[in-house]
């Protein structure tokens, strides 16, 4: 299976360059194969857990999914869906009637999802990218998900594929 990587030119390092345009900028910035993403992932193959990722024909494309087990995760940036209380999820200072309209339409299409994903009997689970940063906390918040608290002696048994 080949990874696919996306065709942005290396940049060298700032002091040997001009400031990047807001353009350059937003254009780095993925909307799949994160950090936070890859992480999650991991720790959800690492409790022996199969599943699908970016599935299409879901509402929300919700970024792992089994649909023979119904279960659904979505891996959430803090900034682009406005977590409550982190840090992370900055209200931005300049152009904030466009930031705060774009930002409040995320959280209302991710409610959407949810809602519509549980209407077809799918567990939903949302992973935010300040919760990805320690591994440990990640795979309980990960297991509890699947089957209660994490503890070393206890497989995910209700939604397991075997």
């Amino acid at each position: 299976m080949a990874r696919h990587t996306r065709n942005v030119e290396k940049i060298p390092p700032r002091r040997l360059r001009d400031p990047l345009t807001r353009s350059q900028i937003m254009g780095r910035i993925r909307s799949k194969d994160t950090r936070p993403e890859m992480r999650t992932r991991s720790a959800v193959h690492a409790l022996g857990i199969r599943f699908r990722v970016h599935v299409a024909d879901l509402p929300g494309k919700p970024d792992l999914a089994n649909k023979a087990r119904r279960w659904a995760i979505f891996v959430h940036g803090c900034f682009w869906h406005s977590h409550d209380g982190c840090q992370m999820a900055s209200k931005p200072q300049s152009n904030t009637g466009y930031w705060y309209a774009k930002l409040q339409r995320n959280r209302e299409r991710d409610a959407l999802h949810q809602q519509a994903l549980r209407d077809l009997g799918y567990q939903v689970h949302t992973v935010w990218e300040c919760a990805t940063r320690n591994e440990e906390s990640l795979r309980e918040t990960v297991a509890a998900f699947f089957n209660g608290p994490a503890s070393k002696s206890n497989a995910p048994s209700q939604l397991l594929d075997r």
